[in-house]
């Protein structure tokens, strides 16, 4: 990214943090909505890739299903941005009556227990409002990583962003992470990772849909260094303002196997589980970018 296409990327979620918090609530809705529309209409490269990948999701559907699919994602998508830039002014009364969460008994009982809990998620509605959940409604501290972004700036933005909802951000390079993340799983803690594209190029090849993909081999790593308990959790809107998520059951770790094989069936056990809500609700995948292999360049890299 050049330094000044940085410079105004910057400026632009500057202005949609700043500025969007202030709107009347119905007019940010309608104004994220025209966004979504427009660049709907528009057919760049990210609205083809997402009708692209839900065209997997859902492989019977009509060129007519798949349009109406990627129209009602991109609306998803600018939903998760609207909230994202009003969130850091709500209260925690209107965080607790923006989502309802099944399965909350399990993630009581992995923490209860002091083992430590992974909640791995796919990038469904709004993972950002959940955290904030976890941190106001259930109190509970929690740690998560985020992909450096270009610029700097842009990345400090997300970490200050985040931080104030009550997360420890740690960066996704470095190689320090990992370690951080074990620490902090066994002492008791929670973390939580977004965990449906793989962003090194090196992770975990599962059957995904039908057809290859690969996916960060980070959370079962963990379960496995540290006897935490590994959560998957998905997320989904609907036609009214609250937010669902389902907590689903641990991921079993495998009795047999090495190491590598116990990561590959623990990190499909996750996918089979996205797949799930993904399947459910196929428009609050915000999948924006290539992720099965038959799509990567040839190098094997994300583009």
């Amino acid at each position: 990214m050049s330094a000044l296409k940085g410079k105004i990327t910057d400026s632009l979620y500057g202005l949609g943090w700043g500025a969007v918090k202030k709107l009347p609530e119905p007019v940010a809705t309608a104004l994220f909505r025209t966004i979504a529309d427009q660049a709907w209409k528009r057919r760049g490269k990210s609205v083809l890739r997402l009708e692209s990948n839900l065209a997997r999701v859902v492989p019977d559907a009509s060129p007519e299903r798949l349009a109406e699919l990627s129209r009602a994602g991109m609306r998803s998508y600018m939903r998760y941005w609207m909230e994202s830039f009003r969130l850091p002014t709500w209260s925690p009364e209107r965080i607790k009556d923006s989502i309802e969460v099944a399965g909350t008994e399990r993630l009581n009982a992995g923490l209860d227990a002091g083992r430590g809990v992974i909640v791995a998620l796919p990038h469904l509605a709004n993972w950002d409002l959940a955290g904030a959940w976890v941190t106001t409604d259930l109190k509970v501290p929690f740690t998560t990583v985020a992909e450096r972004l270009e610029p700097a700036t842009l990345y400090d933005r997300f970490v200050a962003y985040r931080e104030g909802l009550g997360m420890e951000v740690l960066p996704h390079s470095g190689g320090a992470a990992f370690g951080t993340l074990a620490r902090r799983l066994r002492a008791g803690g929670l973390i939580c990772l977004v965990a449906d594209r793989d962003l090194s190029a090196s992770g975990v090849e599962v059957s995904f849909f039908g057809a290859t993909a690969r996916m960060p081999a980070g959370p079962a790593l963990l379960a496995q260094q540290t006897g935490a308990m590994l959560l998957p959790v998905t997320l989904s809107y609907d036609s009214t303002p609250v937010m669902k998520g389902i907590i689903h059951p641990a991921v079993e770790l495998p009795e047999e196997g090495t190491r590598a094989e116990k990561t590959a069936a623990m990190t499909q056990q996750l996918a089979d589980a996205f797949a799930l809500g993904i399947a459910e609700h196929p428009e609050d995948w915000h999948m924006l970018q290539r992720l099965w292999l038959d799509d990567l360049d040839p190098r094997g890299e994300p583009t």
